[in-house]
């Protein structure tokens, strides 16, 4: 048989990915949700599991928008006017109201000219920087960008790349020196908020060292960043770490549709003549079918209760559930990383460890993720707890105490 060769060889590569500790291993199936009751948030039923309830705190839906009945019923309607699906790419008339409307309106919401809708906001960042990366480019990234940022940079086979110390801002602009002279344009790209640790970007001062040597170059310094866990999650009306950072300047911004928004897709706003651009040179965009119409129509109301008093009101409940949260953890003796985003990482600093607590959360129906070496450094570590505003104190409470349980023993 022709794969009998590769099959092997597949194999091999499975034991390594084993060994090395990385291997995802069988995927949990949810069967059902069981809807909020009480002083109960949601509760997930899993295969092979029975009847047994999991309270998720490992969900990227940050306002529960997912199962909102009014972002379900937007979905619904737009399912019955326009279909399930968009039928084709963007190009070929696979471009319907919808996408339209939300493109303009999370531009307004982001204070920026224009928007542009991706399948997913990994497509988003490696769709964007092969168009914006040239021959005579050298990219800037910071140490713990997400995964789709290194790879877009693999695919976009930049002058030269360079790293600095997260977070670091004497280490970036000593980078940003380093390029003078050795290329026409310098990209600097960063996340807002880490995935891994919930910690986030300095807009501001990024942005001033974009600005300060922007003159040096022919064509210039400019910024990118992917605020996928920022956006909806952080900060006072929700506009993630530029709000939070208090600098709206970055150049290009992606986020996603598919966390604190609860849908799916993912989306770039900048000016209006970058978008023009990266709608003809953006192969994930062009190639690619968009999010279908119902999709957008949910998104659309996910963000107008966004961008509302409602909204404003689940965002300081989510944060108060997280001060909540991490003091708790504090006050078991347990590390946390500083700040008030939802993504919280109980640092465990040890592989073995980190799976022994997992793998016993889960036995008392808590989800959470584990990040152990070689996802993260050596020492470093954790189990990524995700806040929700569905979850209420109760529900936390209930973690803090099977927390303290595995503590004592």
């Amino acid at each position: 048989m022709p794969l009998d060769k590769i099959g092997k060889w597949v194999g091999e590569k499975l034991v390594q990915l084993k060994e090395k500790g990385i291997l995802k291993g069988k995927e949990l199936v949810i069967t059902e949700i069981k809807k909020s009751q009480g002083t109960k948030s949601p509760r997930y039923l899993i295969e092979g599991e029975g009847k047994k309830e999991f309270i998720k705190m490992n969900s990227n839906s940050y306002l529960g928008m997912s199962l909102k009945k009014e972002v379900i019923e937007a979905e619904k309607e737009a399912a019955e006017e326009f279909g399930v699906g968009p039928g084709a790419v963007r190009f070929i008339y696979g471009t319907f109201k919808p996408h339209l409307e939300l493109e303009k309106k999370l531009a307004r919401f982001h204070q920026k000219e224009a928007g542009m809708l991706f399948s997913s906001a990994y497509a988003a960042v490696c769709g964007i920087l092969s168009p914006l990366i040239s021959s005579e480019t050298i990219v800037i990234s910071d140490t713990l960008n997400h995964n789709s940022i290194i790879n877009a940079i693999k695919l976009s086979k930049p002058k030269d790349k360079k790293i600095y110390i997260h977070l670091n801002m004497d280490d970036l602009e000593t980078k940003i020196k380093e390029c003078r002279g050795n290329c026409r344009r310098v990209i600097i790209v960063t996340d807002g908020v880490f995935s891994m640790r919930g910690d986030h970007s300095d807009f501001k001062e990024l942005v001033n060292l974009a600005k300060k040597y922007h003159p040096e170059f022919k064509e210039g310094v400019f910024t990118i960043a992917d605020d996928s866990h920022g956006v909806g999650a952080f900060g006072k009306t929700g506009r993630g770490t530029s709000e939070v950072s208090g600098e709206n300047d970055v150049d290009i911004l992606v986020s996603t549709l598919g966390k604190a928004l609860g849908v799916n897709g993912g989306y770039v706003v900048t000016n209006a003549k970058i978008v023009e651009y990266l709608r003809e040179t953006a192969p994930f965009y062009i190639y690619s079918n968009p999010i279908t119409p119902p999709e957008a129509n949910a998104a659309l109301k996910a963000l107008e209760i966004l961008n509302s008093q409602k909204g404003r009101k689940m965002l300081s409940y989510l944060k108060e559930m997280t001060i909540y949260f991490k003091k708790g953890l504090t006050d078991l003796g347990y590390e946390t990383i500083k700040g008030e985003h939802p993504i919280v990482a109980v640092m465990i600093r040890d592989t073995q460890k980190t799976i022994k607590l997992v793998n016993y959360l889960k036995e008392k129906g808590i989800l959470a993720v584990g990040l152990k070496y070689p996802i993260v450094p050596q020492g470093d570590e954790c189990i990524r707890f995700q806040i929700s505003a569905d979850h209420t104190k109760d529900d936390l409470d209930d973690v803090l105490k099977t927390l303290r349980e595995y503590k004592n023993k």
